[in-house]
Order: structure tokens, then sequence, then C-alpha cells
């Protein structure tokens, strides 16, 4: 499967001049919510997480708000699992809804795009208050080119990409005639 591809074709890898959540700038941004509203691509990309992870003994899958929940439901439909997802609250990420994480329970947190990995990282945390076990992540894309390892039994991406990063400050010169965006879901970090 050409990721890139599929990205480029359902307009979700975006360029231009993107404000990150870090609030740091990219000329380049993935809205995985634009390529997961297809049916079909939704359920190949899941199954290649599911794939990665079928013979690990796992009881639940969590994934962080917003991004993670539709990648994250699919994922754990295909492997039969519970799925819940953590939400941020007053700044903090943590389970509402009457979610909850039993003691010991095995756990695999799913994300669409990491990029500094800090929404994965709550999420191991939340996971482990509850006295679950992080038994692995799954995500889609990988923008720090395999440089975020979670400290985790075993993590797989589908797509590995460096994406240049810049401090407001230093965005390049011969970019700065792109209006700066933001477009996630969450907002900039103070």
């Amino acid at each position: 499967m050409d990721y890139i591809d599929i990205f480029k074709k359902t307009g979700a890898l975006l360029e231009g001049r993107f404000i990150l959540t870090s609030g740091l700038q990219s000329p380049n941004y993935f809205q995985c919510a634009k390529v997961l509203q297809y049916p079909e691509v939704l359920e190949g990309l899941a199954k290649s997480i599911a794939k990665e992870f079928e013979f690990d003994e796992i009881d639940l899958v969590i994934s962080p708000a917003v991004g993670g929940i539709v990648f994250g439901t699919e994922v754990g439909r295909q492997l039969k699992k519970r799925t819940i997802f953590a939400e941020r609250q007053e700044g903090q990420m943590t389970l509402r809804r009457g979610f909850e994480i039993s003691k010991g329970q095995r756990v695999l947190v799913v994300e669409d795009v990491v990029t500094t990995g800090g929404s994965v990282e709550e999420v191991i945390s939340v996971v482990k208050e509850y006295g679950g076990e992080v038994v692995g992540v799954g995500f889609i894309v990988d923008r720090s080119n395999g440089a975020k390892i979670f400290n985790v039994p075993k993590q797989h991406s589908l797509m590995k990409m460096e994406v240049k990063t810049y401090k407001p400050e230093e965005w390049p010169e011969e970019l700065s005639h792109l209006e700066a965006v933001k477009p996630g879901s969450r907002g900039l970090k103070k």
C-alpha cells in the first residue's frame, strides 16, 4: 500500500505553513481525518496495525481524543477488543464518560499521527494510573521518522517521514509569503 499516494489522493497531506500543537511550524501537515473518512481506506490502514498486534495478548484498545478515536475504534473492532478513548479535561488527559481500565488489563494505544508523541505519552500515563499494562503503541504516521521511541514493549507505525519543523522565528525566508494556519483539533501549548 502506497501510503503517501493515499494521503495525497484524499487531500490529507497538506502543504503550506502550519502551526503545530507544540507551537512549531511545518510546511507539511497530515490531516488524518480526511483520509479516514473513506471506509475502505480506514479499514485497510487499521487492518495493517491490527495485523501487527494480532498475536499480542490485548484486553483493551485506547486512543487519545480527538484524532485517534476513529482509527482506534476501527483497530479495536478488527481485533474484537473493547475500545475507549482518553480526552482532555482542564488540560489533563483523563478517562471520562464512564470509561474504565481494570488493574492488570493489557492495553494497546492507537493514534493517527505522532510528531513529539506527547498525546501518546499522556495516554500511557493514564493507563498506568489505572493499573493497566501498555503492551504496545500503533499509529499511522510517524513524523519523527523513527526518532520517537515510546517506553513500551512494541511500537509500530505504517509510515515514517521526517517532516521539517521550525520555531516561528526560524521559518525559512523563501516560504515567508505563506500564511500560518492552525488546522489541528487542539489549541497551542502555552
